[in-house]
């Protein structure tokens, strides 16, 4: 479920435009876990009819911190991008509000979720998600100090399934254990298909530390090449400009 505001021209989401971005991770109750998949089908609504939001996802989230095949029916998550310069001198808590709605906060609330929302702004990456983009491509850009977040998103080809899911174990070996890790979810949007890892690091050296020199990471991103796994992939780096429950 998705919603993209257009250029009629392009059909494509406008690039003299610069995004922020929002990942809410929603957790229910063990006994409301039926809410999440509920939600999946009726935030599409409210989310869809703001206009202020540029482009969304509703998605569920893996058990394990990354691409994984099963999933965790208690929690779920949304990622929505929007113009920064519609909320230029607001707090993320404000933004975050106005953008979920009355309808989405009211239902959070009395579902007494777990809700994390995670502020951000994208500063480096390459490839789309949905044939839609939301920075200047490979853009040069100074590195930035402090946390940082990372997503990787990816369609994976129909042929390939069984490669993927193979190699998955092996690239996602110890990331909690290596230096400057902080937080990591699987978030996807079709089961097995569509899938992303979203993940937080103290610094940018930190991570590509871990992205660059662990060997079967290395190995994972080589076979993606050579094996053509991916029908479409995303991978943006993001200023962390807020966390908070």
């Amino acid at each position: 479920m998705e919603k993209q505001i257009l250029t009629e021209a392009s059909g494509v989401l406008p690039q003299d435009v610069s995004y922020r971005s929002f990942l809410v991770v929603i957790r229910y109750p063990a006994l409301l876990s039926f809410l999440g998949i509920l939600s999946m089908a009726i935030f599409h609504f409210p989310l869809f009819l703001n206009k202020k939001i540029g482009f969304y996802k509703l998605m569920g989230t893996g058990k394990n911190g990354s691409f994984d095949i099963w999933p965790d029916f208690q929690q779920w998550s949304v990622m929505l991008f929007y113009n920064k310069a519609l909320y230029a001198d607001e707090s993320g808590k404000s933004i975050a509000k106005k953008l979920l709605g009355n309808f989405i906060n009211g239902w959070l609330k009395l579902s007494k979720a777990k809700v994390r929302f995670i502020h951000l702004e994208p500063y480096v990456g390459h490839g789309s998600w949905d044939n839609q983009t939301f920075i200047s491509q490979r853009k040069s850009t100074d590195e930035p100090i402090g946390k940082i977040a990372v997503l990787t998103r990816a369609t994976i080809r129909l042929s390939r399934l069984i490669s993927f899911w193979k190699a998955v174990p092996s690239a996602s070996f110890q990331l909690d254990q290596h230096p400057g890790f902080l937080f990591s979810i699987g978030i996807g949007e079709i089961p097995l298909i569509k899938q992303a890892t979203f993940s937080i690091w103290d610094s940018e050296a930190n991570m590509k530390a871990y992205a660059y020199k662990m060997r079967a990471h290395q190995e994972v991103i080589r076979r993606t090449r050579d094996e053509n796994w991916y029908s479409e992939e995303m991978f943006l780096r993001f200023r962390l400009l807020d966390d908070f429950c």
